[in-house]
């Protein structure tokens, strides 16, 4: 059976990037995005917020391009794929790390991540084919395609009655 392992997220940065290179050249950035929910207390009617922070890692040029454009506060929409690494801290104790390799990434809000409207710079960079590890693999950036401006379509013609004009259309599809 077939399985999927895909998060998407959009947060803001928690600090500015830091491109890091390994011994093969290849670049790597991690970072903290945080994502924040809000929700009304039924009980008390008290507004609460929950804020959880992802540490995602970008790899190869998205990295690269992540380590130029991406500043700390920034909203950012990111793609990937949710990973599980082992390793010993100090004490030689086994720990385990969650994080998102990203695959795409998108720059949201102005220039310079003022948060506000999309002033021309939003770009949208994905990893080409290679490998997942820091280095491996020669990935590919390109810019998200520019959206077409919506456009109405023309009123419908009359119909004849068919016995469902007053059903309310709130079904999702």
């Amino acid at each position: 059976m077939a399985s999927v392992n895909k998060v998407i997220l959009i947060g803001n940065v928690g600090k500015d990037p830091e491109v890091r290179y390994n011994p093969s050249g290849g670049a790597w950035v991690t970072l903290s995005l945080a994502t924040t929910r809000n929700w009304k207390n039924r009980e008390t009617g008290e507004r609460q917020e929950e804020t959880e922070w992802h540490r995602v890692v970008f790899n190869d040029r998205l990295a690269e391009i992540v380590g130029e454009y991406v500043r700390k506060g920034r909203p950012l929409y990111v793609e990937g794929r949710l990973k599980t690494r082992k390793w010993q801290d100090k004490e030689g104790r086994d720990t385990y790390t969650t994080e998102i390799i990203a695959q795409e990434m998108q720059l949201l809000g102005g220039r310079e991540g003022g948060g506000g409207g999309d002033e021309g710079g939003a770009g949208g960079y994905s990893r080409g084919g290679g490998s997942d590890d820091m280095g491996g693999g020669r990935p590919a950036a390109r810019p998200a395609a520019p959206r077409p401006a919506p456009q109405r379509a023309p009123a419908p013609a009359p119909k004849a009655s068919t016995g469902f004009d007053d059903m309310d259309d709130d079904i999702p599809f």
